[in-house]
């Protein structure tokens, strides 16, 4: 048993390490969460944990160095930053009649969940940490049965889900706050860093490319 805490305490540090990164994830977050409140960040990362969910079924399958190909992160690479695009390209188009609300309806949550997962799969660095960092802690927590991918794949998740819950929480707090105006520049700073993140994507895409 201690060492299954083992792995599950240690999962939880390594994720959320990375957890607390700035990335697309984070950005939605705190766009979503000055909107809906704290629910948004958990629904995010709801979608965030159903793909790495199937993500670890596939790494344990051996799919790992087709995930690694540099062709795979290439096509990852500009598809994801297309989709970024279009989120920032929306959010810049709703600016001027943006307004605060406070209600979640069911649609949105399943929209929240769905997001979670895109955001998750349109950057290409997360799909490299899981097919390196990911896979290594993976094939040690098999080592131990079902029982050490469990500990390890709930450690990495729980990690996740309290950070973005955390960050959701504490933007939710503050929504109450919030004009409509300084609202609107919250999501077009947001949807400023969706285009830096998206940019950087097709550099890395052009980089591997070129290599």
């Amino acid at each position: 048993m201690l060492v299954l805490l083992t792995i599950f305490f240690s999962s939880f540090v390594i994720a959320l390490s990375g957890a607390m990164m700035p990335g697309p994830l984070l950005t939605a977050t705190i766009s979503e969460s000055s909107q809906r409140g704290f629910i948004a960040g958990p629904l995010l990362i709801i979608g965030h944990g159903i793909l790495e969910l199937a993500l670890v079924i596939t790494l344990l399958l051996g799919l790992a160095p087709f995930l690694m190909r540099e062709e795979v992160f290439i096509v990852i690479a500009t598809a994801g930053a297309g989709f970024l695009l279009w989120m920032a390209l929306k959010m810049f188009h709703s600016l001027p009649s943006l307004h605060l609300s406070w209600d979640v309806e069911r649609s949105d949550r399943n929209h929240l969940v769905i997001s979670g997962a895109l955001l998750s799969i349109a950057n290409p660095y997360w799909l490299v940490w899981w097919a390196t960092i990911g896979l290594g802690y993976l094939i040690h927590s098999k080592r131990f049965g079902l029982l050490g991918i469990f500990f390890f794949f709930t450690g990495h998740f729980f990690a996740d889900f309290a950070w973005y819950a955390a960050v959701s929480a504490a933007v939710g707090k503050g929504r109450h706050f919030l004009s409509d105006r300084v609202y609107r520049i919250i999501i077009g700073t947001c949807a400023t860093f969706l285009v830096i993140f998206a940019c950087y994507f097709i550099y890395a895409a052009l980089q591997k490319g070129l290599a």
